[in-house]
């Protein structure tokens, strides 16, 4: 499916309420848990999302549309969050992210980028030459993929409490 901005841009509103809807008020036990040693917990996916936020998708769709290729992406952090408080409540944490979200939604809409905007190409510091269109679906489907992180997280917990119906749960099977 080719990237259409209006439903790119629907997606990435829509992720803080559904990640409020599936982390808000849950047991501290469920917001901490992981998958074992190395994996997060929705508690760090949540940190992980507003480092992204921060550091990441607006200030390199900026890079592609101010420097193109001349100027490679700032590495991205992906364990930023271990850094920060992690005392932090998560109704603060998601908070923020709906803020920065909405914030940063609003800066791409307010681009009104063209078909050849989304062509546009950036340089990746590990990947190389990238589009614009590129980036937009990432951000789109690095939102999607994390939200289903959470969900597999949280169902894992309950792995072998439903009993012989896991041969039935694909989410525990991944």
């Amino acid at each position: 499916m080719q990237l259409k901005l209006a439903e790119a841009t629907q997606i990435l509103r829509k992720t803080p309420a559904t990640l409020t809807a599936m982390v808000a008020g849950i047991p501290e036990p469920w917001l901490k848990c992981n998958e074992g040693s190395g994996t997060w917990s929705p508690y760090d996916i949540v940190g992980h999302l507003i480092h992204g936020e921060l550091t990441d998708w607006i200030p390199r769709v900026r890079i592609i549309l101010e420097r193109g290729e001349a100027q490679a992406f700032e590495p991205f952090d992906r364990f930023a969050q271990f850094r920060e408080d992690q005392a932090r409540p998560i109704s603060a944490l998601l908070d923020q992210f709906a803020f920065m979200r909405a914030e940063n939604v609003s800066i791409l809409q307010n681009l009104n980028l063209s078909s050849d905007d989304l062509a546009r190409r950036g340089t990746h510091p590990e990947l190389g030459p990238v589009t614009l269109g590129q980036l937009i679906s990432s951000w789109v489907v690095h939102d999607l993929s994390h939200l289903s992180q959470v969900a597999r997280v949280t169902a894992k917990q309950y792995s072998y409490e439903v009993g012989p119906w896991q041969a039935y749960m694909s989410i525990l099977k991944s």
